[in-house]
C-alpha cells in the first residue's frame, strides 16, 4: 500500500511540475494524462532507484568537490532520461531542454515530493512508533558483586 501512495505522490508532483515549469509538458485528455503521469512517475522511480546509486558511487568525488550541488545536474539528467524513455514508449510527456526545464523540474519534483512524503504518514512510521513504546530492558551488571543479573533474575 505504501508504494501506491508514493507512486501517487510522485505522479502528483510531476503533474504540478508540468503546471509550474514551462518546459515540461504532458499531453492528451484527462484520462490519458493521469495514466501518463502514473507511468512517468513509475519510470522516474525505477530510474532513480537503479541509476542514482551507481552515479553516486562513480561520481563520489564530484559530490564531495561541489558539496552536493552536482546532484541538481544528476537529477535533471535523470528527468531528461525519463522524458526520452517516455517518448520511446509513445507517452505524451516531454521535457524540452536540460537547462532550465530538466534541472528546475527535478528540483521542484524533489522538494514537493519530500514535503508531501513528510506530511503523509507511512505504515513503517506507525510500526516504529509502536516499537518505541516498549519499556527499556533492565540494566545488566557487568563487573563485581560476585553475581550477574540478567532478565530472569540471578544466576
Amino acid at each position: 500500500m505504501g508504494i501506491l501512495i508514493r507512486l501517487a505522490v510522485s505522479a502528483f508532483t510531476v503533474w504540478l511540475a508540468t503546471l509550474v515549469i514551462s518546459g515540461i509538458t504532458v499531453g492528451g485528455d484527462t484520462g490519458h494524462k493521469v495514466l501518463t503521469l502514473v507511468v512517468v512517475a513509475a519510470i522516474f522511480g525505477v530510474i532513480n532507484a537503479v541509476l542514482r546509486p551507481i552515479i553516486k558511487t562513480i561520481g563520489c568525488w564530484a559530490y564531495v568537490l561541489t558539496l552536493g550541488l552536482v546532484s541538481l545536474v544528476v537529477n535533471g539528467a535523470l528527468l531528461l532520461l525519463t522524458s526520452k524513455i517516455a517518448g520511446a514508449l509513445d507517452l505524451q510527456f516531454n521535457v524540452d531542454k536540460f537547462w532550465p526545464s530538466a534541472v528546475l523540474g527535478a528540483l521542484f519534483i524533489g522538494i514537493v515530493s519530500w514535503l508531501l512524503n513528510f506530511l503523509i504518514p507511512d505504515r513503517g512510521d506507525k510500526d516504529r512508533k509502536r516499537n518505541d513504546r516498549r519499556p527499556p530492558a533492565p540494566p545488566r551488571q557487568q563487573y563485581g558483586g560476585g553475581y550477574q543479573q540478567n532478565y530472569r533474575g540471578y544466576r
